[in-house]
């Protein structure tokens, strides 16, 4: 009998950002790491998330023995209502990432039915054959960890997302001596975190940030708005330290912030002295020099707390001229329009806005390591076989050539999702692939999932609208009882006399169909739709969607 394989599975992030899932499998046993969400590009209209197609992993349901999460970010969280909807898994997480999950599945009403069980870094756990141990890591999140993962032909390491900060804010440290046992003890094949690959040198440590907040804190004579992303708890601690220091209250605007900060609170990762935070209500007491306002919003999400602020439509948070904004985050690509729309508003409030400012110092950091850290990984773990994960195609080609590089791996394999890479002790090649795609998900919707049809079609009406002919047919004689109407919406060309003829094309389609083809209104209204498609794209080159309509009277 040939010797069983190790099966390396991505699901989802090794292709694109976000929606990072992956599936390791030994014979009848599977474990995934992480069920991320990620939001839409521009063009899936109308898509509020997409989450990982996990076809596979249902087709294999009885072989899943659990997902293991390592943060609590919503690229790798953000899906579980939706794969635990079909899949009913134990999840398991560290403390600060479970009270996350909690509320999104509480909000599903999921919450009851699913097993939560919380790991330790440092602590290992069993799952089938596999032996599972958490590494502390350092990230933008709190309470993050990698994976060691021993496995029948040997260990794998799933970095998951990191930088090796060495002075975090809530003194969890990264713990490189972990990482440095591993490396003499052999590691089979290293898993690592692609984000942050075209970037040379270190990523700078969370601290580094506060030089330049402080002086902004110290320069702001008004009321200061300082936006973060809501999961940048490190961020948030900064911020509320420097509020202290100065003599400023701090409201919580936005129900994300108010949400990270409370549980933070709750687990000990925020320790705030009596007296500093107030409700957004109680804005109005206080004079705007004794303020700091922690608001949602940075990528100026329509409906967000800063976004509304800044067309002055927020409740509690009006931004008055003279009060200073700081955005204290990155511009995710694709946002770029809508986050300098928010500001082009802010601006228009007589508000300064600080935002990517650099060349005064640092008010964001990333929280992914750059290139000198994966070599540093690299060079500690000496992993046999090198894989890369979470990034574009672009990010995990150059990835693989700086792993290389290093001259440490013996290999390093390029794979994307739906890929199987087979590994023993000796090889790793990949044999094959699974179902793996995405699954776009309106939430305003019934059944949620939108089919790849109606994005198609939603593309299509924005580009040339719709035709609507509408036919009067009597129902007993079958007979049309007056001259087709034609609506039309958002249809560029639909003139008078162009109208007319497609009116003329409609009763023509009619006339020479027979009464039994009348009698089905499926056959007629394809008829119909296929005779005026031609007609329109002869005469204006453009394609709308066309729905017929039948009227029995």
């Amino acid at each position: 009998m040939a010797q069983e394989k190790l099966q390396i599975i991505p699901l989802g992030g090794l292709g694109e950002f976000g929606m990072n899932c992956l599936a390791l499998r030994w014979a009848d046993d599977i474990i995934v790491i992480d069920a991320g969400l990620m939001f839409p590009e521009t063009e899936l209209l109308g898509v509020d998330i997409v989450v990982p197609d996990i076809t596979y992993l249902l087709e294999n349901r009885t072989c899943v023995r659990g997902i293991v999460l390592t943060h609590g970010h919503e690229d790798h969280i953000g899906g579980l209502p939706w794969i635990l909807s079909e899949l009913n898994v134990p999840v398991y997480g560290t403390e600060f990432t479970l009270a996350y999950v909690e509320g999104k599945l509480e909000e599903h009403k999921l919450l009851d039915d699913t097993e939560l069980v919380e790991i330790l870094p440092g602590s290992r756990f069993h799952l089938g054959p596999f032996t599972i141990m958490p590494i502390r890591v350092t990230h933008s999140l709190v309470d993050c960890v990698a994976l060691a993962i021993h496995t029948p032909v040997g260990v794998v390491v799933h970095t998951s997302d990191f930088k090796i900060d060495l002075s975090p804010t809530d003194g969890d440290n990264f713990d490189l001596q972990t990482f440095a046992d591993y490396g003499k003890q052999g590691v089979l094949a290293l898993l690592q975190d692609s984000t942050n690959v075209d970037r040379p040198g270190y990523t700078p440590s969370e601290i580094s940030v506060r030089p330049r907040l402080d002086e902004i804190f110290s320069r702001t004579k008004k009321k200061l708005f300082f936006s973060c992303f809501s999961s940048s708890i490190h961020r948030m601690k900064i911020a509320m330290e420097l509020a202290a220091a100065h003599g400023r209250k701090v409201a919580l605007v936005g129900r994300s912030v108010a949400n990270s900060s409370e549980i933070a609170e709750d687990l000990g990762y925020l320790n705030l002295p009596p007296g500093l935070l107030i409700s957004p209500g109680q804005i109005k007491d206080y004079p705007s020099e004794k303020l700091c306002i922690l608001i949602s919003g940075t990528q100026g999400e329509p409906m967000s707390a800063l976004s509304r602020a800044a067309v002055d439509n927020h409740k509690h948070a009006r931004i008055d001229p003279g009060d200073t904004v700081l955005l204290s985050s990155r511009v995710i690509p694709g946002n770029e329009k809508s986050i300098f729309r928010m500001i082009d508003h802010l601006h228009r409030r007589e508000a300064q806005v600080i935002y990517d400012d650099h060349a005064s110092g640092l008010i964001h950091v990333s929280g992914h390591g750059s290139q000198e850290e994966l070599r540093l990984m690299i060079n500690l773990l000496k992993p046999k076989f090198f894989v890369p994960v979470h990034g574009d195609y672009r990010h995990l080609k150059l990835h693989t050539e700086l792993a290389m590089g290093t001259g440490i791996p013996e290999k390093a394999i390029l794979i994307e999702d739906g890929e199987i890479l087979e590994l023993d002790q000796e090889s790793a090649r990949k044999n094959g692939k699974v179902t793996a795609g995405r699954v776009c998900i309106d939430s305003g919707s019934t059944s949620d999932v939108v089919e790849d049809l109606v994005i198609r079609d939603r593309r299509h009406l924005s580009e040339d609208g719709f035709v609507l002919p509408i036919i009067a047919i009597n129902k007993l004689t079958g007979r049309v009882e007056n001259m087709p109407e034609i609506v039309t919406r958002g249809f560029v060309g639909a003139e008078q006399e162009l109208m007319d003829e497609a009116r003329k094309i409609v009763t023509r389609t009619l006339d020479e169909s027979s009464a039994e083809e009348k009698a089905d209104y499926g056959v007629i209204k394809e008829k119909i739709r296929t005779d005026l498609k031609r007609y329109i794209q002869k005469n204006t080159s453009r394609r709308p969607l066309i729905m017929p309509v039948i009227l029995e009277i």
